[in-house]
């Protein structure tokens, strides 16, 4: 009688921890349960990541924004559908004068970003720039905008555009504990450092904390200042494309043999979302 393979690839029933990475696996989560030790790991580790050649360290980057660009597309053609079926006659013309829902909107609008500071990204790639773009963090529906790979460190990029100047208030400091918000413009924004911070933790999960891993908000077509303007808070950089080209072109103590090997790790522990 053949006997059972020792993993299983399955959707897992209870809530578990990767026994690679340490990212938890929520119930339903895609998953690797090893039988012999009872544990389980991402349904990435162990598999080559999508466009690996057989040289560790070539991988394909993927495409920037796709999986925004994605969900834009299916909300705009569920409408036109819904639209339709209501009123087969009059659907084109009400189509044809009515704007999309500003959710809708705020897909679309991020996936130009994404693809606008993507391409660029692409352009200035290299041996001591590799990149990643839109990765699915496993377990979840969100996903990091762009990894960079530079002999600096990991920076982990979250592309933004939107109207008006971001800027730094700080409220406290004296009597009250000091407190940092981010606004763009007159709208407090501050929940998109958080997500960059959680986004750098998962990094540090995969990687460990022996290699620097630095989170940036970059605001694409944002009213920045002529002079000044690009501000750190909570340890995470809001700046401006131009402004972070340098920072990841920059000498730094990796080598490129190892950036290679934490590109790869990067792309098989955070599949193409």
């Amino acid at each position: 009688m053949a006997l059972e393979p020792a993993e299983k690839h399955l959707r897992l029933r209870y809530a578990g921890t990767c026994r690679v990475c340490g990212l938890a696996l929520p119930v339903r989560a895609e998953g690797i349960y090893d039988r012999v030790t009872k544990t389980v790991r991402c349904a990435m580790h162990g598999a080559a990541p999508t466009g690996k050649s057989t040289v560790m360290g070539v991988v394909e980057a993927d495409t920037p924004g796709a999986s925004a660009r994605r969900e834009f597309e299916r909300r705009k053609a569920k409408r036109e559908g819904q639209i339709r079926a209501k009123h087969p006659r009059m659907g084109g013309l009400i189509l044809a004068v009515s704007d999309e829902r500003q959710s809708t909107k705020a897909w679309d609008r991020g996936a130009v970003g994404e693809e606008k500071l993507g391409s660029r990204l692409n352009e200035l790639a290299s041996e001591t720039l590799r990149l990643l773009h839109d990765r699915r963090i496993p377990g979840g529906r969100a996903n990091i905008d762009h990894l960079a790979v530079t002999p600096t460190g990991i920076y982990v990029i979250d592309a933004k555009k939107y109207r008006g100047r971001p800027h730094l208030r700080t409220e406290g400091g004296l009597v009250r504990p000091r407190v940092e918000r981010l606004l763009v413009g007159s709208r407090d924004r501050t929940k998109l450092v958080d997500g960059v911070l959680k986004h750098v933790d998962v990094v540090r999960r995969v990687l460990g904390d022996d290699l620097p891993v630095h989170g940036v908000l970059c605001f694409v077509d944002a009213d920045w200042p002529m002079i000044g303007g690009a501000f750190t808070t909570r340890g995470v950089q809001a700046l401006w494309p131009k402004k972070l080209y340098p920072k990841l072109q920059a000498a730094g103590p990796l080598a490129v043999d190892s950036l290679a090997d934490i590109h790869w790790r990067l792309a098989s522990a955070l599949p193409p979302a």
